[in-house]
């Protein structure tokens, strides 16, 4: 019975024959991966999480429109974008909040909470990259105000294998909402 439930998940027929079974060893690699991710960025370990970005990193999210059900798969617009990063942007991000008295928009610090669920893992063209999408629900409090942010999107990252360990080397962020509900993007998403 306890093997049973370590046996992988099978997957149903109608999934993409290149996504990794749940449970399988890969699979858990990334789970750890992006949990380990979300507990650097909510802890504010931002050094540490820098560690993770390859060299060519590219890091956006698109605005999203509004449209009709028949124009559905237009909802974002890659033309514009509430962020577009490069690992020497990335970089300097996180030496403003970590280096500086300059990141006055997040001193204090808000609190955050990241909840990364429905992840999915495929095997890529590229034999060291994994395409992981996921979905991120971000809980966001500042000062003594009895209310919080919520910023819910979905990420469609790159993984790459550098040595033994795991690397970020693309991530786009899909925010759900038209008009963002949090005064500013001054947390990594």
């Amino acid at each position: 019975m306890l093997q049973e439930l370590l046996e992988p998940t099978p997957l149903p027929p109608s999934v993409r024959k290149n996504r990794i079974a749940i449970g399988s060893e890969v699979y858990n690699e990334v789970l750890n991966f992006l949990y380990d991710e979300a507990e650097m960025l909510d802890n504010l370990r931002l050094g540490k999480w820098a560690e993770l970005l390859t060299k060519d990193l590219e890091y956006n999210a698109p605005l999203r429109h509004t449209r009709p059900t028949a124009h559905f798969a237009q909802t974002y617009s890659r033309n514009v974008q509430h962020l577009h990063e490069n690992y020497g942007s990335m970089m300097m991000r996180v030496k403003r909040i970590t280096d500086t008295k300059s990141a006055w928009g997040e001193d204090p610090p808000s609190r955050v909470k990241r909840m990364v669920s429905n992840v999915r893992v495929y095997t890529t063209d590229k034999p060291k990259e994994l395409k992981v999408d996921s979905y991120l629900l971000v809980t966001r409090s500042r000062f003594d105000f009895d209310y919080f942010d919520l910023i819910p999107c979905e990420r469609h990252d790159i993984l790459r294998r550098e040595g033994d360990s795991l690397m970020l080397a693309r991530r786009e962020i899909l925010l759900d909402q038209v008009v963002i509900g949090t005064p500013n993007l001054g947390i990594i998403l």
